[in-house]
């Protein structure tokens, strides 16, 4: 009877050891697949939410087809910039030859450059200008070029002397515009690397600045290729400071530098620290821009816009529209056919001159097109003004900067900052009440995902750099004050 009881018994026990397997299994595997589906759940959305960024690629902008073979020279060469008698001759013989057309009366600058003021201008270059001195100048710094991706890129970089105990020093990257220079940033950093002999306030560190020449602009090679913009330079940029040794620097710019400096800060922002800007590039357009313009002039409060900005951007049509199309005549032109207006520009000192000048009257405030003068010498020297003009004219590269904004404008986003990225790391913003055109704060951070600092600045226009010098690195230390202490 057992023998017959066995395998019954045998069959419950396997059945019993079976049915407990299964809901062991099941207790096990319930909350493994929970967590399975959760951790897609987690994934997707960290997905969704993942910060994309720029392309870096790569480029060639030397002269002929890239050379297959040899790796590219990375050394880092010391420059120094030379004159000669026989290039201050040739200079003085052209304007010894300038012809001027009469201006209208009561012109003032509303017609662009008055040529009664432009004759004195150029009297004092020609008699009392000395060039051998500005050079001298130019000279106190530290320059420097190396070769990327085919061609020779200019930079100065200057270290602080002295550095106090516990305090850190902080690279920084500052990127000029047109028609300015890395000659802009001459006041400016000795206030960043020695701010204790200025009086003014070290915070978390000391900087050491590094300022370069964009590529075709003043001692950079000029690209040999078509297409150069500002996402090559933002990648040009980013392997000069990796060259340099930095792994993590923050960023300044204004103008085409904000262009550029954005352009890093979408492209490798593990290595951007923080990005500080003088001028904001947005679009203005979609429905739900377009009705925020129109609901700012009647109830500002319910789009977030300050009162500083109902002032600064309101009326939209005069103090925007108007007067960016007043302003703009060149972009069009350096926009579709830079070469041909820089032909003139190239040969003529003294256009070149009337050109560049003009845009320090009018961009550095708007009032100055009422002056027979256009106050140039009310916030600038002429050495200081006739400098910037000269390293146009030595490197012959007034063309060369032209056609950046054709090899940008044709190009969507354009200058402005790519919404569809957005810029994520760090961001400082100083609004100049005399810059071309105002960006609220709550229209920034619709690009601008993580905003530190934004000022109101005082005073001051495009040229932030060259005409306040001190407002601009007190705002650039609290904003890295700021990021530090995040």
């Amino acid at each position: 009877m057992w023998q017959e009881f066995l395998p019954n018994a045998w069959e419950s026990l396997l059945s019993r050891i079976r049915s407990f397997e299964f809901s062991q299994k099941n207790a096990i595997l319930v909350p493994v697949a929970a967590l399975g589906v959760g951790g897609m759940l987690v994934c997707w959305l960290r997905s969704r939410h993942k910060i994309k960024t720029l392309e870096m690629g790569d480029g060639w902008w030397g002269s002929g087809e890239r050379p297959l073979k040899g790796k590219e020279d990375e050394s880092i060469r010391p420059f120094k910039i030379e004159t000669s008698d026989k290039e201050i001759e040739d200079l003085h013989h052209r304007l010894d030859r300038a012809r001027y057309a009469p201006p209208l009366e009561e012109a003032a600058f509303h017609y662009g450059f008055n040529s009664d003021y432009l004759r004195k201008v150029v009297a004092y270059w020609r008699n009392q200008f000395d060039w051998h001195k500005q050079v001298e100048v130019l000279n106190k710094y530290p320059h420097f070029l190396t070769t990327i991706e085919g061609i020779n890129i200019h930079f100065i970089h200057v270290k602080p002397s002295y550095v106090p105990h516990g305090r850190a020093v902080q690279p920084l990257l500052m990127v000029h515009g047109w028609p300015g220079s890395f000659y802009e940033f001459y006041k400016i950093i000795p206030l960043l690397t020695e701010p204790a002999k200025h009086g003014l306030t070290e915070g978390d560190g000391v900087f050491e600045v590094i300022c370069p020449s964009i590529p075709g602009y003043g001692f950079s090679e000029a690209p040999h290729q078509k297409g150069f913009d500002t996402v090559a330079a933002a990648r040009i940029f980013h392997k000069l400071m990796n060259r340099l040794g930095f792994k993590e620097y923050y960023l300044q710019g204004g103008d085409w530098g904000s262009a550029i400096t954005t352009n890093m800060a979408q492209m490798l922002p593990q290595s951007v620290k923080g990005l500080h800007l003088n001028m904001v590039f947005i679009t203005i357009q979609g429905l739900g821009r377009m009705i925020s313009v129109m609901l700012g002039a009647y109830v500002p409060w319910l789009i977030g816009l300050t009162r500083e900005d109902v002032r600064r951007v309101y009326p939209f049509a005069q103090k925007n529209i108007y007067n960016i199309l007043r302003e703009s005549g060149y972009l069009h032109i350096q926009a579709t056919k830079p070469d041909t207006a820089g032909c003139g520009l190239n040969d003529s000192p003294v256009g070149l001159a009337a050109y560049i000048l003009e845009k320090f009257s009018t961009w550095t405030d708007d009032s100055f097109l009422d002056r027979d003068d256009g106050a140039l010498e009310s916030k600038y020297s002429l050495d200081e003004l006739l400098t910037n003009v000269m390293i146009y004219w030595v490197t012959s590269s007034i063309v060369s900067s032209m056609r950046f904004y054709k090899e940008n404008m044709s190009k969507f986003p354009g200058p402005a900052a790519d919404p569809r990225l957005g810029v994520h790391v760090p961001t400082g913003i100083a609004a100049f009440p005399q810059e071309l055109t105002h960006t609220p704060r709550t229209w920034a951070k619709d690009v601008f995902k993580n905003i530190v600092t934004y000022s109101y600045m005082p005073r001051g226009g495009h040229f932030a750099a060259f005409q306040e010098p001190k407002l601009l690195a007190q705002d650039i230390m609290h904003f890295v004050r700021k990021v530090e202490q995040l």
